[in-house]
């Protein structure tokens, strides 16, 4: 499970942003706007709030499994048909449906938070969340700077390239979500049917579920916190590429080589933020978890305003890596608390959250669309700088928070892993 989710949120990624390094060769065969780009950029990105919502409540009734499979499978559609697209509204519109992949998010952070305990499920969250982000690096690097040069030297013509290059990740994804449906689990006892059928695990109510979720304080708390770290890696992956090619010059293919460090920063530092709020916890409980959270957000901010203002390209990619390194790390942290806030809603949390990662990317996508570069990263930098001190109003009932309170050590050990029947009481139904 482990593998299937990081490997399926990697793929859709991948799909998600395959248009992305490709976006200077579609604004100039299409005689595209700067607007317009952005304006696609946040359609992609914005579709995929309801996506998450709506898997949120239906992970906590139907498992991680057979969700990941139907998105990707669905996704993968729009994805081959990029080529067909003759205009700004066809972009935008395709990119839409595109966008759909990236509903598979909370698919990956429920099936770990499913199958780890509590005490090591950040680093676990952190690594699947971290290695599938990678596919935003990795579909720079992947469809700007090789299959984008090899298509147009077979065809001979950059438009005839950038409309069948996205064919190949279409069918891998395809192909990836059938195979995650044959060959993975729901959860630790199996899949839910079976579970259901041989009375080991309760109906659940998505609505309930949802509900339970939405009306905890808290879950809205980290809605923002996410919008400040995930949803400037959305941003970063629609903006980079087009950034340092704008900015200093560079070609389609270097810009995007220079782009792909941001999502490749993924392989270490979300499960870096991850495993520094488990290791916190051991030391500090709950506490530990929120002034990682809280650090992680602050340099991040920091770090944004120094980038905007770097006019070196050697010294703008060394910031980025520190920058993006700030930001993953931040995601890690973030969903090393989502667990704890109501484990039976877990689901629900997940896709409220991880919406916030989308709704953050929409606002600073708006922002990159109005604006000049610079003053839309000094917007960007002073709320996630905002952000960092919103941990102090995170209470989850039965935890200390940041600055008051103590764990309770009873709701502390009930809550090492997602409350399931106790065997005496399934027997004794049986």
């Amino acid at each position: 499970a482990f593998h299937c989710s990081w490997w399926g949120f990697f793929i859709a990624f991948f799909i998600w942003f395959a248009p992305a390094p490709l976006l200077s060769e579609i604004r100039t065969t299409l005689g595209l706007s700067k607007q317009q780009i952005w304006t696609s950029n946040i359609v992609g990105v914005g579709g995929t709030i309801f996506m998450r919502f709506l898997l949120g409540p239906a992970c906590d009734k139907y498992g991680a499994r057979i969700l990941f499979a139907v998105v990707l499978c669905v996704a993968s559609i729009p994805t081959a048909m990029l080529g067909l697209v003759n205009s700004s509204t066809g972009l935008s519109v395709i990119r839409l449906f595109i966008g759909i992949a990236g509903g598979s998010f909370v698919m990956c952070q429920f099936w770990t938070s499913r199958m780890f305990t509590k005490d090591i499920v950040g680093t676990a969250n952190a690594l699947v969340g971290g290695w599938g982000n990678l596919g935003g690096g990795v579909t720079q690097l992947v469809m700007g700077t090789a299959l984008f040069p090899l298509f147009k030297e077979i065809t001979g013509s950059p438009e005839t390239a950038w409309r069948t290059v996205c064919i190949v990740p279409a069918i891998v994804a395809f192909g990836t979500g059938v195979t995650l449906y044959y060959i993975s689990d729901d959860a630790p006892k199996g899949n839910y049917s079976e579970m259901k059928k041989n009375g080991t695990m309760p109906e659940i109510s998505a609505a309930a579920s949802f509900r339970d979720g939405a009306f905890n304080f808290n879950t809205w708390v980290l809605f923002i916190q996410y919008a400040c770290c995930f949803g400037v890696e959305l941003t970063m992956n629609n903006a980079a590429a087009l950034y340092f090619k704008d900015e200093f010059g560079q070609s389609t293919e270097s810009a995007a080589a220079i782009a792909s460090i941001f999502g490749w920063m993924n392989l270490v530092a979300r499960g870096l933020g991850g495993y520094s709020s488990d290791k916190l916890n051991a030391k500090y409980g709950m506490r530990g978890r929120l002034a990682v959270q809280s650090v992680f957000l602050l340099i991040e901010g920091i770090l944004v305003l120094v980038f905007a203002r770097t006019t070196s390209l050697p010294a703008a990619i060394v910031i980025m890596v520190f920058f993006s390194g700030c930001v993953q790390a931040a995601e890690g942290s973030t969903y090393g608390i989502v667990p704890y806030v109501d484990p039976a809603a877990t689901g629900s949390i997940s896709g409220i959250v991880g919406a916030g990662g989308n709704s953050g990317a929409v606002g600073f996508g708006l922002g990159f669309r109005q604006l000049s570069y610079a003053k839309a990263f000094d917007i960007m930098g002073f709320c996630i700088i905002g952000s960092s001190f919103l941990t102090g109003l995170i209470m989850i009932k039965g935890y200390a928070s940041l600055f008051c309170g103590q764990d309770d050590p009873d709701v502390k050990q009930a809550t090492l892993n997602i409350p399931e029947p106790a065997e005496d009481e399934v027997a004794e139904e049986a």
